[in-house]
């Protein structure tokens, strides 16, 4: 559906109008209240902040803030969250403790994102390529709503060459891990493009035991990793870490998987009254087994762990350099920090095999090189009104990248020659488009994020949050298929807002109402890309698909031992976004609304023992005109309905340590604007126990499928063809298997 200006600007005054006076009444409600009651102490405990933070996570923010002002509520650790009462701001925002971290069972780096709950990390093509992600009745792709960040710089890559927002995090170090804050809905004035949804805030450590480890297991696991950190004198200290890691999975053609991650870093004083300098360099490399046609498999032509394409693979390195600064007064805070990120990727995907082109199959290489440079600064105010204690916050986010993103038709990895691109970041070379098979450009794009958000205390038992946030979004597109160039730029109000009750008896309640987005593929908004050997209609896309959401939420600890959380939640966007395997690239769907609920809670009987839970339940339905758009119902394709998981860790029972995990991932449909065909989703356990021999020597074994469940791990249903099919090819189910049963072993030694 497309909105006419009036209607823009309709939708736009009409969301902006309910977050507004949602907030508006928050504040006066606060106002009456504090009229009401008596004036607080001039030394009443003044909001922390909040928890995602400072600027990228106001987690971190609520907890240094808590330990460098003497009034501001105390931040406890309770095995594996931060407790968050009297400085959250909804009750599904969380902060991640290092312990869990590092003990929690995972198969792979990317999942221990899952710590944020309700969220499923899974793939559909082997390890060396973005994860998928799913939360809140949300098929994110490869991260198309969720905003990830580690160490304050941004992961998720808008306008990528598979898909937009993609969020590769294979590069990540657990070993250099320092905690983890999540925040989910746009209620949140520090958190930008593609965090509608969710972010996660991955934090390193200044400092970590000086190490070295080894690892092998079966499907052909070995890795090794050495760190640990230096002290120069008390301020100054050098801390790094350097990882080796190779995998096959269990496929008929091996992953054979390599890559290879380091990590330094220079840091001065401490996190809020410092700085640091941090270098990162990543490099990977192997195959993939992409998701297989059903049908081949039942027919004999591929075993379960087969591919009809062994050429199919991937590769990408990654080098960063980033730094941070932060200073503190008595009433106030300052923190910056900039980043310059160099990316340079490649995949061999080979979905729809002989249905394009029955000659030479469908085999695609999709390519990219790029710069990303940007930065955030933030700056924190406290002060008391007579007994009212405020926090104000303003801060700017910049980001910039430049980037070459290119599709070629390949066999066995070869360009075909149609479709060689000459000169590709020089003068335009027009090349003729094939069924849209190939096509390069060159994008330029900046992204400013100007916010500011205020936390009022108005009683002991009352705060409000009020935040604004305006983005201003500039691309520029120049087809070196067609030889044209375009630019644009669009701007987007957010108003956010929360209302805190509480804490009475360890127990608080939230609502919440903010307005977020997400950035579309800016080829797909100037209509760059050919489909079937023409061009799309520019227009077609808009540079920035808002959402609104709402929020009603309750955290509590009034059990002893136990913390609770609670959250009800509906979300609207204007534009869904969906991967069109014909452009090569994520396009604009229908509207869509979610509405669910998450229960997570967390039980620590005795001092080496947690027991935790995470239960998740969405309703996923397009909304408008979806008939539009071509789509028969108004199921969403793999929007999950249930998502849970449920977990005991394990620390110092004397020399022993360890974690069981279970996780699951409920019924989908898979066909988009269709309720049936369904898969039936999974569930697994994963283990991990280990052993303190001695102060130097610690024994690990993780297990994972611990009951070797045999299931899919993705899968979706679309046309493709097999030789001898007809022209236009069958549809019908493809997957990618869940690894099956498997046992790593750990030595790591301290010195």
């Amino acid at each position: 559906m497309r909105l006419g200006a009036a209607g823009k600007l309709a939708l736009i005054s009409t969301t902006a109008s309910r977050v507004f006076v949602a907030t508006a009444a928050l504040a006066l409600i606060g106002a009456a209240a504090h009229a009401e009651a008596a004036p607080a102490a001039a030394n009443d405990q003044p909001t922390a902040g909040h928890v995602v933070g400072a600027p990228a996570s106001p987690a971190a923010k609520g907890a240094a803030k808590a330990a460098a002002t003497p009034q501001a509520s105390e931040v406890v650790v309770t095995g594996s969250h931060l407790n968050l009462l009297g400085t959250a701001i909804t009750a599904s925002q969380g902060s991640i403790t290092e312990e869990e971290l590092q003990i929690r069972p995972v198969y792979r780096v990317g999942q221990l994102l899952e710590t944020t709950p309700g969220l499923v990390v899974t793939v559909h093509s082997g390890e060396g390529k973005a994860q998928q992600y799913l939360l809140r009745g949300f098929n994110l792709d490869h991260g198309t709503d969720i905003a990830n960040f580690v160490d304050d710089m941004p992961v998720n890559r808008s306008t990528n060459t598979h898909g937009q927002g993609y969020s590769d995090s294979n590069f990540m170090l657990p070993e250099m891990f320092n905690g983890l804050d999540y925040t989910k809905g746009p209620y949140y004035a520090s958190v930008g493009d593609f965090g509608a949804v969710a972010s996660t805030h991955v934090k390193m450590a200044n400092e970590i035991p000086n190490q070295m480890s080894l690892s092998a297991g079966t499907l052909g696991v070995y890795n090794g990793f050495i760190g640990g950190a230096y002290h120069i004198d008390d301020r100054d200290r050098i801390v790094g870490g350097f990882y080796l890691g190779h995998v096959d999975g269990p496929f008929t053609h091996p992953d054979n998987f390599r890559k290879i991650d380091g990590v330094i870093r220079y840091s001065h004083g401490e996190p809020d009254d410092g700085y640091d300098v941090t270098a990162m360099y990543y490099k990977g490399q192997g195959n993939l087994t992409t998701d297989q046609p059903l049908r081949a498999i039942q027919e004999g032509l591929i075993g379960r762990f087969g591919t009809l394409d062994p050429s199919d693979g991937s590769g990408s390195e990654r080098f960063s350099l980033s730094g941070h600064y932060a200073a503190r007064g008595d009433d106030w805070t300052f923190t910056s920090s900039a980043y310059a990120i160099r990316w340079r990727m490649f995949l061999y995907n080979d979905f729809t095999h002989f249905l394009d082109d029955p000659v030479n199959g469908d085999q695609e290489r999709q390519g990219e090189a790029r710069d990303t440079f940007g930065g955030q600064t933030a700056f924190h105010y406290l002060h008391d009104f007579g007994g009212i204690t405020t926090d104000t916050v303003v801060g700017l986010q910049v980001r910039y990248d430049d980037a070459y993103v290119d599709r070629r038709h390949t066999v066995d990895r070869q360009v075909l020659d149609y479709c060689e691109i000459a000169q590709a970041t020089g003068p335009a070379v027009p090349v003729p488009a094939v069924d849209g098979a190939c096509n390069a450009d060159r994008v330029h794009l900046l992204d400013l994020g100007p916010y500011i958000e205020n936390t009022t205390k108005w009683t002991p038992w009352l705060r409000t949050i009020v935040g604004l946030r305006e983005e201003y979004y500039h691309a520029t597109d120049h087809s070196f298929i067609t030889g044209d160039s375009f630019s644009g730029d669009q701007t987007l109000f957010q108003p956010k807002g929360s209302i805190v009750l509480g804490p009475w008896e360890k127990t608080e309640f939230y609502l919440s109402a903010g307005r977020g987005f997400h950035s579309d593929d800016v080829r797909g908004v100037f209509g760059t890309v050919p489909i079937e050997g023409e061009p799309v209609t520019a227009g077609r896309t808009p540079f920035l698909a808002p959402a609104t959401g709402e929020e009603v939420g309750m955290r509590t600890n009034i059990i002893p031992k136990v913390a609770l959380q609670l959250a009800v939640f509906q979300e609207d966007f204007n534009s869904e976004l969906a991967y069109d395997a014909d452009a090569g690239q994520d396009a604009a769907s229908a509207p869509s609304h979610r509405e669910g609920v998450e229960f997570s809670g967390q039980y620590r009987p005795l001092p080496w023992l947690e027991l935790n839970t995470d239960l998740a339940f969405s309703k996923a339905r397009y909304t408008g005109d979806f008939a539009s758009f071509g789509l028969a119902q108004p199921f969403i394709a793999n929007a999950p309905s249930f998502i849970g998981s449920f977990g005991v860790l394990v620390d110092d029972l004397g020399p022993w340590f360890g974690g069981l995990q279970w996780r699951a991932l409920g019924k989908y449909p898979i066909d988009d604007g269709e309720e049936f065909p369904q898969d039936k989703g999974y569930s697994e356990f994963n283990a991990d126990i280990g052993y303190k021999v001695n102060p130097h020597l610690r024994l690990q074994m993780s297990v994972f499928n611990l009951l070797n469940t045999k299931a899919d791990s993705s899968a979706y249903f679309y046309t493709s063809r097999l030789p001898g099919e007809p022209a236009d090819g069958v549809a019908g189910f493809q997957v990618h298997p869940l690894e099956p049963i498997s046992v790593v072993f750990k030595a790591t030694a301290y010195f």
